[in-house]
């Protein structure tokens, strides 16, 4: 009798199992994935509709990017704990401003690389709060050699899905860095170098190992290949989704990203 019970207790939870694991692919399979204009839509509803500050995203982007990090690359899981965050112009720059700032408390040691700098108020901040933690925050292009040599990660934060190609000419260099690093690469958003819809550009496509999509998927996240995907960016208004038929995955407990 104690055998049967057992034996329907295991039939049961893997029935249940199963189910919910039908039930998150289906929820995967159904999500959306954005065109630049929607993606460029949705920021400007969250903004004039419903009322978020630039820097309210921008710090809840960059925290959950940190948490994917923490989730997918521990410190003790990588060669070194020097994470080499690499900034753009744009506010795609400003999440990965904000995400070194938490992964210096959470066990790594960043190292902003930031060419191209903005003289506003936001930025500005943003840059001062990085090195007040102590994190150095530079404008000289890391070598591939010392890359290779000294990190055990690179976040590629920079361009956004406002980006239209090609790359200027001022951050080929950079880019040339994260195309011949051994070193794996973690994007925000989109994969620099990339166009927002088709993917990846055949003069300075980049390879990450994990990208994390903020608010939804952008259609070149179809591209990937061999690489961990993540939705980060818990701030989505369910109107919002429903508007624009969105079908995002829930969120589990208190976390701030969900993997996909």
């Amino acid at each position: 009798m104690l055998r049967m019970i057992r034996s329907n207790f295991v039939r049961s939870t893997v029935k249940t199992c199963s189910a919910g694991l039908r039930t998150t692919r289906l929820c995967f399979a159904t999500m959306k994935y954005l065109n630049q204009q929607e993606a460029i839509a949705i920021d400007e509803e969250l903004f004039n509709d419903y009322k978020f500050s630039v820097d309210q995203l921008m710090e809840l982007a960059g925290l959950s990017c940190a948490h994917v990090v923490a989730d997918a690359y521990t410190p003790s899981s990588l060669k070194s704990n020097k994470v080499l965050v690499c900034c753009g112009p744009g506010n795609n720059g400003g999440d990965g401003l904000v995400a070194a700032r938490h992964l210096s408390l959470m066990g790594y040691d960043p190292y902003v690389y930031y060419p191209k700098r903005t003289e506003k108020c936001l930025f500005v901040n943003l840059q001062h709060q990085a090195e007040s933690m102590g994190i150095v925050v530079s404008a000289d292009c890391p070598r591939s050699e010392w890359v290779d040599e000294e990190f055990g990660l690179i976040i590629d934060a920079l361009f956004g899905f406002s980006f239209k190609p090609p790359v200027r000419e001022s951050f080929m260099p950079i880019m040339s860095v994260l195309q011949n690093s051994k070193v794996p690469i973690v994007s925000v958003d989109i994969p620099s170098g990339w166009n927002v819809e088709t993917g990846p550009l055949g003069e300075c496509a980049i390879s990450p190992a994990c990208l994390i999509s903020l608010t939804a998927p952008k259609l070149c996240a179809k591209h990937l290949q061999n690489a961990r995907h993540y939705l980060g960016g818990r701030f989505v208004p369910k109107t919002l989704e429903a508007k624009y038929c969105l079908d995002l995955p829930s969120y589990e407990g208190n976390n701030l990203f969900v993997k996909l």
